[in-house]
């Protein structure tokens, strides 16, 4: 059945992606973006769904709520890039708690929204070795995992006040079209298509659950059509780890050309997490869900994009 949906933040890399899937699965989806680190175009729906709004402003968001009468709210909006939110801490809590608190208010004042997706991130888990499943208890270890880890806790007390049913997404590391962060794979990509093939990264050693955007969305649609009852916690990635230098040989082998790396020590973190792996098994369980999109599909898709400088 086609539900009115809206999606905050959802002219940013995931959720444009998210964007794209609804509605080719026959939902109406209505887009809330402060356009501070997303990209109008990237949100594919008409002038009359789109709303350029701040989710600090609660009244603006009040408003937008009201407006569109969702039944299903998925909110992804927040400042996602680790090193910005360790370096502007009163920032991130604003717009990812305070923010936060503004769309689950808007959404329990309203009356008939039927379901939430709250996004989460792996950075709310502790630093270990091996496949982390939902059961492990927190233990942020930066800005950006404890301003998300404050907002599950939010999406907890929201349910328990409203009961309406809640999907908390702990996301692993995206990778796709459209990143509008400087993570590793944009970066990547944006060398290699500038000419270079000596790229200049920070940290190599670290392992990474890399899932693609669509796998991404494609787990989050099932989630909400399956309408998961109280408020769950599911990690969305993808079971699989990679090196930065096995991310930058799967950019080797699509380019079909050797590619060497230089360290470079302003890129270089000084506290990082050796490995990060997601245990999709209740993801899967759940949902049936299982990815399509391997390292080198995905890679092989970046370098046909074009750059932006």
């Amino acid at each position: 059945m086609s539900k009115r949906i809206l999606i905050t933040g959802g002219a940013g890399f995931i959720g444009s992606a998210l964007v794209d899937r609804l509605q080719a699965t026959g939902h109406t989806v209505f887009v809330l973006d402060d356009l501070s680190f997303g990209r109008r175009e990237l949100a594919q729906v008409p002038d009359e769904r789109f709303y350029e709004v701040d989710i600090r402003d609660r009244k603006a968001v009040a408003q937008v709520m009201e407006a569109v009468r969702p039944q299903w709210v998925l909110h992804l909006a927040a400042i996602h890039f680790i090193p910005y939110c360790n370096a502007h801490p009163v920032e991130a809590a604003d717009i990812n708690i305070t923010g936060t608190i503004h769309v689950l208010d808007a959404c329990a004042a309203l009356g008939g929204v039927e379901q939430v997706f709250v996004a989460s991130t792996a950075a709310v888990y502790p630093v270990m070795d091996g496949p982390i499943s939902e059961a492990t208890p927190p233990a942020p270890v930066d800005i950006y995992g404890i301003t998300k880890l404050a907002t599950e806790k939010l999406a907890a007390e929201f349910h328990y006040r409203t009961r309406i049913p809640v999907v908390i997404g702990r996301f692993f590391n995206a990778f796709g079209p459209n990143e509008t962060n400087p993570h590793l794979m944009p970066e990547i990509q944006r060398q290699v298509l500038s000419g270079a093939r000596t790229l200049q990264l920070g940290n190599l050693d670290p392992r990474r659950d890399f899932i693609h955007t669509h796998d991404m969305s494609r787990a989050m649609q099932l989630l909400l059509e399956k309408g998961i009852a109280g408020c769950e916690v599911f990690n969305i990635g993808r079971g699989i780890e990679y090196s930065v230098r096995e991310i930058v040989e799967a950019f080797a082998r699509q380019l079909g050309e050797p590619l060497t790396i230089e360290v470079d020590p302003a890129r270089v973190r000084k506290v990082e997490r050796m490995h990060l792996l997601a245990d999709v098994t209740k993801l899967k369980r759940a949902t049936g869900w299982e990815p399509e999109w391997d390292i080198d599909r995905g890679v092989a898709t970046l370098l046909k994009e074009e750059v932006r400088m």
